[in-house]
């Protein structure tokens, strides 16, 4: 597949994060898929990934993902990316809002997206809901 045509499916795959449109899922993720995420260890495969979708989406449910910017080359992706939400559901809501911002790398195949690797700044979001105190 072409890089804009992979571009294109990074901004189908941000609509899952967004709108919560897992009836998708399978049409963007291969079967095989596995996501490389240090902060988030537990989370390895499509199952897990779409189980750590939904359990973002509810503890977050005005939460938006935008893309910044968008790079390809040859299988790979690019994409730097901001998450903005209030923590207002799941175990223990704070009611606080965050920002936070990542850059991942996915690979395709066969016109789906077969790895993920991210890098966000789970301190920055850890400091923003209090559970970690804060450099000042």
């Amino acid at each position: 597949m072409s890089a804009e045509e992979n571009k294109a499916i990074i901004r189908r795959a941000f609509e899952v994060w967004n709108k919560g449109n897992l009836d998708i899922f399978d049409e963007l993720f291969a079967t095989n898929y596995v996501y490389h995420d240090p902060g988030n260890p537990e989370v390895c495969s499509q199952k897990d990934y779409r189980r750590f979708v939904s359990r973002v989406r509810t503890a977050f449910p005005d939460m938006h993902l935008a893309t910044e910017d968008i790079i390809a080359e040859g299988d790979k992706i690019a994409v730097r990316y901001t998450f903005r939400g209030t923590h207002t559901g799941g175990g223990s809501p704070t009611g606080k809002h965050v920002t936070i911002t990542g850059i991942g790398i996915m690979r395709f195949a066969d016109g789906k997206v077969v790895e993920f690797w991210v890098n966000a700044d789970m301190l920055g979001y850890r400091q923003q809901l209090g559970a970690v105190p804060s450099a000042e």
